[in-house]
């Protein structure tokens, strides 16, 4: 699985971490995982298309040590369909960009 990982984690950053995806993305379901929404501007033309999908969201995991964002762009609704598969460089940039601001403003020095 291709990921953006960030490790060595402290127990501080990961406390601020949970805090902050509980606050956007509401309770896990699975522990430690949570799913991120693609903007619809950074869809392709067939995932655009393919509606029934939506919406396409990226796995972020959260370890106690860790964090990680997959790379793979899934559908909630599906475990199939030709529009899933791995990050468009364009959808790429912008989730590691997103990671990076989370960092930022939780000001985790990773």
């Amino acid at each position: 699985m291709k990921q953006y990982v960030i490790d060595e984690l402290r127990p501080a950053d990961y406390k601020k971490l949970k805090e902050f995806f509980h606050g956007h993305f509401g309770t896990s379901l699975v522990n430690g995982i949570y799913w991120l929404p693609v903007e619809p501007g950074l869809l392709t033309v067939e995932q655009t298309e393919h509606a029934d999908c939506h919406p396409l969201c990226f796995a972020i995991d959260l370890e106690n040590d860790r964090l990680a964002f997959e790379l793979l762009l899934r559908s909630r609704n599906r475990m199939r369909c030709s529009c899933m598969g791995y990050a468009t460089e364009t959808q790429r940039n912008w989730l590691i960009r997103y990671a990076d601001t989370i960092l930022e403003q939780l000001e985790i020095k990773a």
